[in-house]
């Protein structure tokens, strides 16, 4: 079975009561067969969040779908989508992650435990000791056949360190729409990751 299917799927944001001009939209068409960990770039206000909450089904998509788990994630009751897929926010701190993560998450897996995991900008610290917790956590996520998607904003060259070292798979979100690639060295042949990158691009 097929992990995840983001299905032609599309989220067109709008402005105006009654003409409904177009203010942003994001397009994006993939699947993930078997667990990996796949790490999410891209600009402020690129789509990134927008992504995520589709796939957890928190925003209802203009046309398309999302199949976790071979089930339409928009179309089944709020419980059955908290054991398909969990979308960590922003307001997190990855020091304070380890006390606030669910306890079953940090048990060996249960039935119980989303099968797809999302984590929106973890603040990572260079002298925090919970780098080391948080990565060995995405592995241990994997090694249990779960899907994790890492969304990190490199603007220090120990993220794209970060990144390289621990996702098998990356998505650029550039102005609403989706770049995929095996490696990093793949997605700086765009010149849009590049300039995203600005003097990181020299890291890859």
């Amino acid at each position: 079975m097929t992990m995840l299917h983001v299905e032609k799927l599309a989220k067109v944001y709008t402005r105006g009561r009654f003409s409904r001009v177009p203010t942003f939209s994001l397009e994006a068409d993939f699947e993930v067969a078997s667990p990996q960990i796949i790490g999410v770039m891209g600009p402020n206000g690129s789509g990134k969040t927008t992504l995520f909450e589709l796939i957890t089904g928190s925003n209802a998509p203009t046309s398309g779908r999302v199949m976790a788990m071979g089930q339409d994630i928009h179309k089944v009751r709020y419980r059955q989508r908290c054991q398909l897929a969990m979308h960590y926010h922003q307001s997190y701190q990855v020091r304070s992650f380890q006390r606030r993560v669910p306890e079953f998450l940090l048990e060996p897996a249960r039935c119980e435990a989303p099968a797809i995991h999302l984590f929106d900008e973890p603040q990572f610290n260079p002298q925090d000791g919970y780098i080391g917790f948080m990565l060995d956590f995405f592995r241990r996520l994997r090694s249990e056949g779960k899907l994790v998607f890492v969304c990190l904003h490199p603007n220090e060259p120990y993220h794209v360190e970060l990144l390289r070292e621990v996702c098998e798979r990356f998505i650029f979100v550039n102005k609403g729409r989706l770049l995929q690639a095996a490696s990093l060295q793949e997605l700086k042949a765009h010149d849009a990751f590049n300039a995203y990158l600005g003097r990181l691009a020299a890291e890859i």
